[in-house]
Protein backbone atom coordinates (compact mmCIF):
# COMPACT_ATOMS: atom_id res chain seq x y z
CA UNK A 1 0.00 0.00 0.00
CA UNK A 2 1.14 3.63 -0.42
CA UNK A 3 1.88 4.30 3.44
CA UNK A 4 3.03 0.52 3.76
CA UNK A 5 6.11 1.20 1.14
CA UNK A 6 7.55 4.13 2.91
CA UNK A 7 6.85 2.32 6.58
CA UNK A 8 9.10 -0.98 5.05
CA UNK A 9 11.94 1.15 3.41
CA UNK A 10 15.40 -0.55 4.23
CA UNK A 11 17.62 1.75 6.71
CA UNK A 12 21.67 0.98 6.58
CA UNK A 13 22.27 -1.12 9.71
CA UNK A 14 24.95 0.74 10.58
CA UNK A 15 23.08 3.74 10.49
CA UNK A 16 20.48 5.54 12.60
CA UNK A 17 16.89 5.11 11.62
CA UNK A 18 15.65 7.29 9.58
CA UNK A 19 14.61 11.03 10.64
CA UNK A 20 16.70 10.68 13.87
CA UNK A 21 19.28 12.28 15.43
CA UNK A 22 21.22 13.36 18.32
CA UNK A 23 20.23 11.22 21.30
CA UNK A 24 17.77 8.77 21.08
CA UNK A 25 14.37 9.27 21.96
CA UNK A 26 14.77 13.28 22.14
CA UNK A 27 13.73 14.00 18.57
CA UNK A 28 11.18 13.45 15.85
CA UNK A 29 10.71 10.93 13.32
CA UNK A 30 10.48 12.00 9.67
CA UNK A 31 6.70 12.44 9.52
CA UNK A 32 5.53 10.54 6.38
CA UNK A 33 3.79 12.42 3.46
CA UNK A 34 1.24 10.91 3.76
CA UNK A 35 0.29 12.22 6.93
CA UNK A 36 -2.27 14.99 6.52
CA UNK A 37 -2.73 15.95 10.03
CA UNK A 38 -0.50 14.95 12.91
CA UNK A 39 -1.54 14.17 16.13
CA UNK A 40 -1.28 17.92 17.43
CA UNK A 41 -2.47 19.58 14.15
CA UNK A 42 -6.39 21.06 14.31
CA UNK A 43 -7.83 20.46 11.13
CA UNK A 44 -9.98 23.34 9.32
CA UNK A 45 -13.82 23.58 11.49
CA UNK A 46 -16.04 22.10 8.71
CA UNK A 47 -13.58 19.26 7.83
CA UNK A 48 -12.72 18.52 11.46
CA UNK A 49 -16.50 17.49 12.08
CA UNK A 50 -16.69 15.14 8.65
CA UNK A 51 -13.67 13.53 9.52
CA UNK A 52 -14.85 13.33 12.86
CA UNK A 53 -18.48 11.92 11.35
CA UNK A 54 -16.05 9.49 9.56
CA UNK A 55 -14.26 8.20 12.83
CA UNK A 56 -17.97 7.47 14.31
CA UNK A 57 -19.37 5.43 11.29
CA UNK A 58 -16.26 3.80 11.46
CA UNK A 59 -16.77 2.35 15.19
CA UNK A 60 -20.31 2.11 14.98
CA UNK A 61 -20.37 -1.17 13.50
CA UNK A 62 -19.03 -2.81 16.78
CA UNK A 63 -20.39 -0.35 18.53
CA UNK A 64 -24.06 -1.74 17.73
CA UNK A 65 -22.70 -5.29 17.54
CA UNK A 66 -22.12 -5.66 21.13
CA UNK A 67 -25.41 -4.37 22.44
CA UNK A 68 -27.36 -6.02 20.44
CA UNK A 69 -25.81 -9.32 21.43
CA UNK A 70 -25.76 -8.71 25.00
CA UNK A 71 -29.82 -7.77 24.43
CA UNK A 72 -30.30 -10.99 22.73
CA UNK A 73 -28.67 -12.98 25.09
CA UNK A 74 -30.17 -11.34 27.97
CA UNK A 75 -33.19 -11.51 26.47
CA UNK A 76 -33.85 -7.67 26.80
CA UNK A 77 -37.38 -6.64 25.85
CA UNK A 78 -36.98 -4.43 22.47
CA UNK A 79 -38.58 -1.19 24.40
CA UNK A 80 -35.23 -0.94 26.40
CA UNK A 81 -32.61 -1.56 23.46
CA UNK A 82 -33.11 2.14 21.67
CA UNK A 83 -31.92 2.99 25.55
CA UNK A 84 -29.16 0.46 25.95
CA UNK A 85 -27.44 1.13 22.70
CA UNK A 86 -27.58 4.88 23.39
CA UNK A 87 -25.57 4.00 26.77
CA UNK A 88 -23.05 2.58 24.44
CA UNK A 89 -22.37 5.63 22.21
CA UNK A 90 -22.54 7.68 25.44
CA UNK A 91 -20.02 5.58 27.37
CA UNK A 92 -18.04 5.79 24.17
CA UNK A 93 -17.84 9.46 23.85
CA UNK A 94 -16.49 9.69 27.80
CA UNK A 95 -14.13 7.05 27.04
CA UNK A 96 -12.57 8.65 23.85
CA UNK A 97 -12.47 12.43 25.14
CA UNK A 98 -10.70 11.11 28.40
CA UNK A 99 -8.27 8.94 26.58
CA UNK A 100 -7.24 11.76 24.24
CA UNK A 101 -7.59 14.48 26.96
CA UNK A 102 -5.92 12.93 30.06
CA UNK A 103 -5.06 9.11 28.91
CA UNK A 104 -1.90 8.75 26.24
CA UNK A 105 -3.71 11.22 24.16
CA UNK A 106 -3.14 9.52 21.09
CA UNK A 107 -5.82 9.92 18.25
CA UNK A 108 -7.17 6.73 19.33
CA UNK A 109 -11.64 5.87 19.65
CA UNK A 110 -12.63 4.15 22.64
CA UNK A 111 -15.78 2.08 22.07
CA UNK A 112 -17.07 -1.58 23.52
CA UNK A 113 -14.90 -4.47 23.07
CA UNK A 114 -15.58 -8.20 21.81
CA UNK A 115 -13.09 -9.52 24.51
CA UNK A 116 -15.36 -9.18 27.20
CA UNK A 117 -18.37 -10.93 25.27
CA UNK A 118 -17.33 -13.88 25.38
CA UNK A 119 -17.10 -14.22 29.65
CA UNK A 120 -20.46 -11.60 29.49
CA UNK A 121 -22.61 -14.12 27.71
CA UNK A 122 -21.09 -17.04 29.80
CA UNK A 123 -22.58 -14.58 33.02
CA UNK A 124 -25.90 -14.57 31.39
CA UNK A 125 -25.98 -17.94 31.12
CA UNK A 126 -25.27 -18.84 34.22
CA UNK A 127 -28.02 -16.46 35.73
CA UNK A 128 -30.41 -17.27 32.98
CA UNK A 129 -32.39 -15.85 30.56
CA UNK A 130 -36.07 -16.33 31.84
CA UNK A 131 -38.98 -14.01 32.37
CA UNK A 132 -37.32 -11.09 33.58
CA UNK A 133 -33.75 -12.50 34.15
CA UNK A 134 -32.28 -9.79 32.28
CA UNK A 135 -31.93 -7.04 35.04
CA UNK A 136 -30.54 -9.50 37.43
CA UNK A 137 -27.93 -10.50 34.42
CA UNK A 138 -27.22 -6.91 33.72
CA UNK A 139 -26.05 -5.95 37.03
CA UNK A 140 -24.41 -9.28 37.59
CA UNK A 141 -22.50 -8.04 34.51
CA UNK A 142 -21.89 -4.53 35.63
CA UNK A 143 -20.45 -5.81 38.97
CA UNK A 144 -17.43 -7.79 37.21
CA UNK A 145 -16.73 -4.55 34.62
CA UNK A 146 -16.30 -2.41 37.42
CA UNK A 147 -14.13 -4.36 39.45
CA UNK A 148 -12.22 -5.49 36.59
CA UNK A 149 -12.00 -1.72 35.74
CA UNK A 150 -10.44 -1.03 39.14
CA UNK A 151 -7.45 -3.86 38.37
CA UNK A 152 -6.88 -2.54 35.14
CA UNK A 153 -6.59 0.95 36.51
CA UNK A 154 -4.42 -0.53 38.94
CA UNK A 155 -2.00 -2.29 36.87
CA UNK A 156 -1.68 1.21 34.21
CA UNK A 157 -1.48 3.58 36.74
CA UNK A 158 1.08 1.54 39.13
CA UNK A 159 3.15 1.14 35.88
CA UNK A 160 2.70 -2.96 35.22
CA UNK A 161 1.76 -2.82 32.08
CA UNK A 162 4.74 0.09 31.23
CA UNK A 163 6.86 -2.41 32.84
CA UNK A 164 6.25 -5.10 30.62
CA UNK A 165 7.48 -3.08 27.91
CA UNK A 166 11.04 -3.99 28.27
CA UNK A 167 10.01 -7.68 27.67
CA UNK A 168 8.06 -7.06 24.37
CA UNK A 169 10.22 -6.61 21.16
CA UNK A 170 9.01 -6.42 17.93
CA UNK A 171 8.98 -9.93 17.41
CA UNK A 172 5.93 -9.91 19.93
CA UNK A 173 4.27 -6.88 18.70
CA UNK A 174 4.14 -7.53 15.37
CA UNK A 175 2.07 -10.93 15.66
CA UNK A 176 0.24 -8.96 17.97
CA UNK A 177 -0.88 -6.17 15.91
CA UNK A 178 -1.11 -8.39 12.64
CA UNK A 179 -3.72 -10.60 14.47
CA UNK A 180 -5.83 -7.67 15.63
CA UNK A 181 -6.53 -7.10 11.96
CA UNK A 182 -6.38 -10.65 10.64
CA UNK A 183 -8.83 -11.41 13.58
CA UNK A 184 -11.96 -10.25 12.19
CA UNK A 185 -11.85 -11.94 8.51
CA UNK A 186 -14.17 -14.36 10.19
CA UNK A 187 -16.74 -11.64 11.60
CA UNK A 188 -20.52 -12.37 10.84
CA UNK A 189 -20.78 -9.49 8.99
CA UNK A 190 -18.27 -10.96 6.43
CA UNK A 191 -18.98 -14.77 6.43
CA UNK A 192 -22.59 -14.88 6.86
CA UNK A 193 -24.51 -17.55 4.95
CA UNK A 194 -27.35 -15.35 3.44
CA UNK A 195 -24.26 -12.31 2.46
CA UNK A 196 -25.25 -9.90 -0.15
CA UNK A 197 -21.88 -9.90 -1.40
CA UNK A 198 -22.30 -7.44 -3.79
CA UNK A 199 -23.22 -4.75 -1.59
CA UNK A 200 -20.24 -6.05 0.51
CA UNK A 201 -17.84 -5.75 -2.73
CA UNK A 202 -19.41 -2.32 -3.42
CA UNK A 203 -18.56 -0.86 -0.37
CA UNK A 204 -15.00 -2.11 -1.01
CA UNK A 205 -14.37 -0.97 -4.38
CA UNK A 206 -15.83 2.38 -3.36
CA UNK A 207 -13.41 2.77 -0.33
CA UNK A 208 -10.08 1.15 -2.28
CA UNK A 209 -11.33 3.86 -5.53
CA UNK A 210 -11.53 7.03 -3.45
CA UNK A 211 -8.38 6.08 -1.14
CA UNK A 212 -5.68 4.36 -3.52
CA UNK A 213 -7.36 5.50 -6.78
CA UNK A 214 -8.58 9.12 -6.82
CA UNK A 215 -6.80 10.38 -3.79
CA UNK A 216 -4.08 12.48 -5.68
CA UNK A 217 -7.38 13.55 -7.68
CA UNK A 218 -9.06 15.38 -5.28
CA UNK A 219 -8.62 16.18 -1.58
CA UNK A 220 -12.19 15.53 -0.36
CA UNK A 221 -11.41 11.79 -1.52
CA UNK A 222 -7.87 11.59 0.12
CA UNK A 223 -9.89 12.89 3.68
CA UNK A 224 -13.24 10.91 3.30
CA UNK A 225 -12.32 7.88 1.71
CA UNK A 226 -14.25 6.03 4.19
CA UNK A 227 -17.46 8.34 4.88
CA UNK A 228 -17.75 8.25 0.99
CA UNK A 229 -17.38 4.62 0.69
CA UNK A 230 -20.09 3.81 3.80
CA UNK A 231 -22.88 6.79 2.33
CA UNK A 232 -22.46 5.83 -1.36
CA UNK A 233 -23.41 1.59 -0.45
CA UNK A 234 -25.71 3.04 2.30
CA UNK A 235 -27.71 5.21 0.04
CA UNK A 236 -27.91 2.78 -2.99
CA UNK A 237 -28.97 -0.03 -0.90
CA UNK A 238 -31.34 2.59 1.14
CA UNK A 239 -32.96 3.61 -2.81
CA UNK A 240 -33.31 0.21 -3.97
CA UNK A 241 -34.93 -1.27 -0.89
CA UNK A 242 -37.27 1.68 -0.74
CA UNK A 243 -38.25 0.81 -4.58
CA UNK A 244 -38.70 -3.19 -3.89
CA UNK A 245 -35.89 -4.09 -5.98
CA UNK A 246 -33.57 -5.46 -2.25
CA UNK A 247 -36.52 -7.81 -0.76
CA UNK A 248 -37.34 -7.21 3.18
CA UNK A 249 -35.35 -10.70 3.92
CA UNK A 250 -32.19 -9.56 2.28
CA UNK A 251 -28.89 -8.89 4.39
CA UNK A 252 -28.73 -5.68 2.21
CA UNK A 253 -32.38 -4.61 3.32
CA UNK A 254 -32.83 -1.27 5.08
CA UNK A 255 -35.40 -0.98 7.33
CA UNK A 256 -36.17 2.74 7.96
CA UNK A 257 -39.50 2.02 9.81
CA UNK A 258 -37.03 1.86 12.98
CA UNK A 259 -36.34 5.18 12.27
CA UNK A 260 -40.09 6.54 11.77
CA UNK A 261 -40.79 4.39 15.60
CA UNK A 262 -37.54 6.15 17.61
CA UNK A 263 -38.31 8.32 20.41
CA UNK A 264 -36.57 11.48 19.50
CA UNK A 265 -34.84 12.31 23.26
CA UNK A 266 -33.48 9.42 25.90
CA UNK A 267 -31.66 10.06 28.29
CA UNK A 268 -28.68 7.41 30.15
CA UNK A 269 -28.10 7.48 33.62
CA UNK A 270 -25.99 5.52 36.14
CA UNK A 271 -27.42 3.08 38.15
CA UNK A 272 -30.50 2.68 35.45
CA UNK A 273 -30.66 -1.04 35.75
CA UNK A 274 -30.21 -1.29 39.65
CA UNK A 275 -27.64 -1.75 41.46
CA UNK A 276 -24.64 -3.81 40.45
CA UNK A 277 -23.92 -7.36 42.07
CA UNK A 278 -20.72 -8.97 42.97
CA UNK A 279 -19.72 -12.20 42.76
CA UNK A 280 -16.48 -13.88 42.62
CA UNK A 281 -16.34 -16.44 39.76
CA UNK A 282 -17.93 -13.88 37.51
CA UNK A 283 -15.34 -11.03 38.34
CA UNK A 284 -12.27 -13.22 37.69
CA UNK A 285 -13.77 -14.64 34.49
CA UNK A 286 -14.62 -11.17 33.19
CA UNK A 287 -11.01 -10.50 33.83
CA UNK A 288 -9.74 -12.78 31.60
CA UNK A 289 -11.60 -10.17 28.53
CA UNK A 290 -9.79 -7.37 30.56
CA UNK A 291 -6.46 -9.15 30.02
CA UNK A 292 -7.06 -9.52 26.54
CA UNK A 293 -8.41 -6.16 25.89
CA UNK A 294 -5.76 -4.82 27.55
CA UNK A 295 -2.95 -6.22 25.27
CA UNK A 296 -5.02 -5.31 22.17
CA UNK A 297 -5.00 -2.05 23.46
CA UNK A 298 -1.28 -2.12 23.75
CA UNK A 299 -0.82 -3.62 20.06
CA UNK A 300 -3.01 -0.74 19.17
CA UNK A 301 -1.00 1.94 21.16
CA UNK A 302 1.84 0.63 19.03
CA UNK A 303 -0.29 0.48 15.62
CA UNK A 304 -1.54 4.03 15.47
CA UNK A 305 1.81 5.76 16.12
CA UNK A 306 3.27 4.03 13.37
CA UNK A 307 0.37 5.32 11.48
CA UNK A 308 0.72 9.02 12.82
CA UNK A 309 4.33 8.96 12.21
CA UNK A 310 4.99 9.10 15.68
CA UNK A 311 7.71 7.09 18.11
CA UNK A 312 6.49 3.92 19.65
CA UNK A 313 4.87 5.01 22.71
CA UNK A 314 7.34 4.90 25.86
CA UNK A 315 6.19 2.84 29.00
CA UNK A 316 4.39 5.89 30.85
CA UNK A 317 2.18 6.56 27.76
CA UNK A 318 1.32 3.52 27.96
CA UNK A 319 0.71 2.93 31.63
CA UNK A 320 -1.22 6.21 31.24
CA UNK A 321 -3.86 4.70 28.25
CA UNK A 322 -4.23 1.44 30.16
CA UNK A 323 -5.02 3.55 33.52
CA UNK A 324 -7.47 5.35 31.40
CA UNK A 325 -9.20 2.63 29.46
CA UNK A 326 -9.75 1.17 33.04
CA UNK A 327 -11.41 4.55 34.49
CA UNK A 328 -13.65 4.18 31.01
CA UNK A 329 -14.37 0.59 32.11
CA UNK A 330 -15.59 1.59 35.56
CA UNK A 331 -17.72 4.52 34.23
CA UNK A 332 -19.43 1.71 31.46
CA UNK A 333 -20.00 -0.36 34.42
CA UNK A 334 -21.46 2.13 36.47
CA UNK A 335 -23.58 3.34 33.05
CA UNK A 336 -25.04 -0.34 32.96
CA UNK A 337 -23.14 -1.46 29.35
CA UNK A 338 -22.20 -4.41 30.59
CA UNK A 339 -19.30 -4.11 28.39
CA UNK A 340 -15.80 -2.69 28.90
CA UNK A 341 -13.72 0.30 27.10
CA UNK A 342 -11.23 -0.45 24.67
CA UNK A 343 -8.89 1.39 21.97
CA UNK A 344 -10.50 0.40 18.19
CA UNK A 345 -8.69 -0.88 15.90
CA UNK A 346 -11.02 0.07 13.13
CA UNK A 347 -10.25 3.80 13.57
CA UNK A 348 -6.68 3.52 13.30
CA UNK A 349 -7.17 1.39 10.21
CA UNK A 350 -9.34 4.70 9.00
CA UNK A 351 -5.98 6.95 10.35
CA UNK A 352 -3.59 4.72 7.42
CA UNK A 353 -6.23 5.46 4.79
CA UNK A 354 -6.77 9.15 5.50
CA UNK A 355 -3.76 10.42 6.60
CA UNK A 356 -5.74 12.46 9.14
CA UNK A 357 -3.89 11.31 13.02
CA UNK A 358 -5.36 14.91 14.37
CA UNK A 359 -6.44 14.59 18.15
CA UNK A 360 -8.97 16.58 17.88
CA UNK A 361 -10.73 15.52 14.94
CA UNK A 362 -10.96 12.02 17.26
CA UNK A 363 -12.60 14.67 19.75
CA UNK A 364 -15.27 15.56 17.42
CA UNK A 365 -16.21 12.03 16.68
CA UNK A 366 -16.55 11.84 20.78
CA UNK A 367 -18.58 14.46 20.73
CA UNK A 368 -20.70 13.32 18.06
CA UNK A 369 -21.28 9.55 20.03
CA UNK A 370 -22.13 11.66 22.49
CA UNK A 371 -25.06 13.33 20.77
CA UNK A 372 -26.22 10.72 19.25
CA UNK A 373 -26.69 8.44 22.41
CA UNK A 374 -29.21 11.29 23.58
CA UNK A 375 -30.57 11.58 20.04
CA UNK A 376 -33.12 8.41 19.65
CA UNK A 377 -33.35 9.06 15.93
CA UNK A 378 -29.89 8.86 14.87
CA UNK A 379 -29.29 5.98 16.80
CA UNK A 380 -31.88 4.29 15.14
CA UNK A 381 -30.60 5.54 11.32
CA UNK A 382 -27.14 4.27 12.03
CA UNK A 383 -28.92 0.90 12.89
CA UNK A 384 -30.36 0.71 9.01
CA UNK A 385 -26.69 0.56 7.96
CA UNK A 386 -26.91 -3.05 6.46
CA UNK A 387 -24.74 -5.79 7.84
CA UNK A 388 -22.63 -6.15 4.55
CA UNK A 389 -21.33 -2.47 4.44
CA UNK A 390 -19.96 -3.08 7.95
CA UNK A 391 -18.79 -6.26 6.50
CA UNK A 392 -17.02 -4.10 3.06
CA UNK A 393 -15.53 -1.79 5.81
CA UNK A 394 -13.75 -4.21 7.43
CA UNK A 395 -11.67 -5.93 4.38
CA UNK A 396 -11.06 -2.95 3.40
CA UNK A 397 -9.81 -1.74 6.86
CA UNK A 398 -8.24 -4.71 8.66
CA UNK A 399 -5.43 -6.03 6.18
CA UNK A 400 -4.13 -2.96 6.61
CA UNK A 401 -3.52 -3.29 10.65
CA UNK A 402 -2.26 -6.79 9.89
CA UNK A 403 0.53 -5.03 7.00
CA UNK A 404 0.86 -2.28 9.74
CA UNK A 405 1.56 -5.04 11.70
CA UNK A 406 4.34 -7.07 10.12
CA UNK A 407 6.26 -4.04 8.91
CA UNK A 408 7.21 -3.50 12.61
CA UNK A 409 9.44 -7.14 11.49
CA UNK A 410 12.30 -5.16 9.41
CA UNK A 411 13.35 -3.96 12.81
CA UNK A 412 14.66 -7.55 13.61
CA UNK A 413 16.61 -9.80 11.53
CA UNK A 414 14.71 -12.22 9.82
CA UNK A 415 17.93 -14.06 8.64
CA UNK A 416 17.23 -15.68 12.22
CA UNK A 417 15.80 -18.94 11.89
CA UNK A 418 14.42 -18.46 15.71
CA UNK A 419 12.91 -15.39 14.63
CA UNK A 420 11.01 -17.05 11.79
CA UNK A 421 9.84 -19.57 14.03
CA UNK A 422 8.41 -17.62 16.64
CA UNK A 423 6.74 -15.27 14.41
CA UNK A 424 4.75 -18.20 12.58
CA UNK A 425 4.55 -20.28 15.61
CA UNK A 426 2.86 -16.96 17.33
CA UNK A 427 0.60 -16.30 13.65
CA UNK A 428 -0.74 -19.83 13.75
CA UNK A 429 -1.74 -20.43 17.06
CA UNK A 430 -3.33 -16.74 16.89
CA UNK A 431 -5.84 -18.29 14.15
CA UNK A 432 -6.12 -22.02 15.04
CA UNK A 433 -7.02 -21.58 18.87
CA UNK A 434 -9.92 -19.00 18.64
CA UNK A 435 -11.23 -21.28 15.70
CA UNK A 436 -10.85 -24.06 17.97
CA UNK A 437 -12.13 -22.52 20.86
CA UNK A 438 -15.14 -21.17 18.37
CA UNK A 439 -16.41 -24.52 17.77
CA UNK A 440 -16.85 -25.44 21.15
CA UNK A 441 -20.91 -24.83 22.40
CA UNK A 442 -20.07 -22.68 25.39
CA UNK A 443 -17.64 -22.08 28.41
CA UNK A 444 -20.10 -24.51 30.21
CA UNK A 445 -18.93 -27.63 27.84
CA UNK A 446 -15.33 -26.57 27.89
CA UNK A 447 -15.08 -26.82 31.69
CA UNK A 448 -16.15 -30.11 31.43
CA UNK A 449 -13.84 -30.69 29.09
CA UNK A 450 -11.15 -29.50 30.38
CA UNK A 451 -12.03 -31.84 33.93
CA UNK A 452 -11.20 -34.76 32.08
CA UNK A 453 -7.87 -34.15 31.08
CA UNK A 454 -5.45 -37.02 32.35
CA UNK A 455 -3.49 -35.39 35.78
CA UNK A 456 -4.02 -32.00 35.29
CA UNK A 457 -8.32 -32.27 34.71
CA UNK A 458 -9.03 -31.32 38.81
CA UNK A 459 -7.21 -28.23 38.39
CA UNK A 460 -7.91 -27.74 34.88
CA UNK A 461 -11.33 -28.04 35.55
CA UNK A 462 -11.77 -25.68 38.11
CA UNK A 463 -14.30 -22.86 37.14
CA UNK A 464 -11.81 -19.71 37.34
CA UNK A 465 -9.53 -21.72 35.06
CA UNK A 466 -11.40 -23.04 32.63
CA UNK A 467 -13.17 -19.30 32.04
CA UNK A 468 -10.05 -17.46 32.25
CA UNK A 469 -8.55 -20.16 29.27
CA UNK A 470 -11.53 -20.16 27.10
CA UNK A 471 -11.44 -16.20 27.02
CA UNK A 472 -8.27 -15.57 26.37
CA UNK A 473 -7.71 -18.56 23.89
CA UNK A 474 -10.61 -17.27 22.21
CA UNK A 475 -8.85 -14.14 21.38
CA UNK A 476 -6.54 -14.18 18.29
CA UNK A 477 -4.17 -11.33 19.53
CA UNK A 478 -4.12 -12.52 23.17
CA UNK A 479 -3.32 -16.08 22.33
CA UNK A 480 -0.64 -15.10 19.49
CA UNK A 481 0.59 -12.40 22.06
CA UNK A 482 1.08 -14.82 24.73
CA UNK A 483 3.07 -17.50 22.51
CA UNK A 484 5.31 -14.57 21.07
CA UNK A 485 5.96 -13.17 24.23
CA UNK A 486 6.69 -16.92 26.11
CA UNK A 487 9.13 -17.55 23.46
CA UNK A 488 10.78 -14.72 22.52
CA UNK A 489 12.29 -14.02 25.93
CA UNK A 490 12.84 -17.61 26.63
CA UNK A 491 14.63 -18.57 23.21
CA UNK A 492 18.11 -17.82 23.17
CA UNK A 493 18.70 -14.60 20.87
CA UNK A 494 20.86 -11.50 21.00
CA UNK A 495 19.31 -7.49 21.49
CA UNK A 496 20.25 -7.05 18.22
CA UNK A 497 18.81 -10.13 16.41
CA UNK A 498 15.27 -9.20 18.35
CA UNK A 499 15.49 -5.87 17.25
CA UNK A 500 15.36 -3.83 20.55
CA UNK A 501 18.47 -2.22 19.83
CA UNK A 502 16.69 -0.18 16.72
CA UNK A 503 13.65 -0.36 18.94
CA UNK A 504 14.90 1.31 21.87
CA UNK A 505 15.85 4.05 18.85
CA UNK A 506 13.05 4.58 17.55
CA UNK A 507 10.94 4.87 21.22
CA UNK A 508 10.15 7.93 22.86
CA UNK A 509 11.35 8.91 25.80
CA UNK A 510 9.16 9.03 29.00
CA UNK A 511 9.70 13.08 29.92
CA UNK A 512 8.64 13.63 26.07
CA UNK A 513 4.64 12.42 27.98
CA UNK A 514 3.34 14.96 30.03
CA UNK A 515 -0.02 13.52 32.13
CA UNK A 516 -2.88 15.74 32.13
CA UNK A 517 -1.88 16.70 35.96
CA UNK A 518 2.02 17.70 34.73
CA UNK A 519 0.59 19.67 31.71
CA UNK A 520 -2.03 21.41 34.13
CA UNK A 521 0.65 22.81 36.54
CA UNK A 522 2.69 23.94 33.55
CA UNK A 523 -0.85 25.69 32.11
CA UNK A 524 -0.35 23.95 29.04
Amino acid sequence: MWWYAHMAGDTHPDAPPEGLAGEPGTESVERSGDVEYGVDEKPPTGESVLLGLQHYLTMVGANIAVPLALAGAMGMPSRWQPLYIGTFFVVSGVGTLLQTIVGNRYPIVQGATFSMLAPAIAIIGFVGTGPGQWQQAIVALQGAIIVGGIVEMAVGYFGVMGWLKQYLSPIVIAPTIALIGLSLFSSPQVTMANQAWWLVGLTVVLIVLFSQYLDRSHRVFRLYPVLLGIVGAWAIATVLSVVGIIPSGSAAFVDLSTVANASLVQVPMPLQWGMPTFQTSFIVGMFAGVVASMIESFGDYHAVARLAGERAPSARRIDHGIGTEGLATVFAGIMGTGNGSTSYSENIGAIGLTGVASRYVIQIGAVLMLFVGFIGYFGALITTIPDPIVGGLYIAMFGQIAAVGLSNLKHVDLDSSRNVFIVGLALFCGLAIPAYMGNIESAIAFQQGMASTPILGPFLGLKVVSDTVYVVGGTGMAVGGLVAFVLDNTVEGTRAERGLDEWDQLTENDDAFDSATERYLKGD
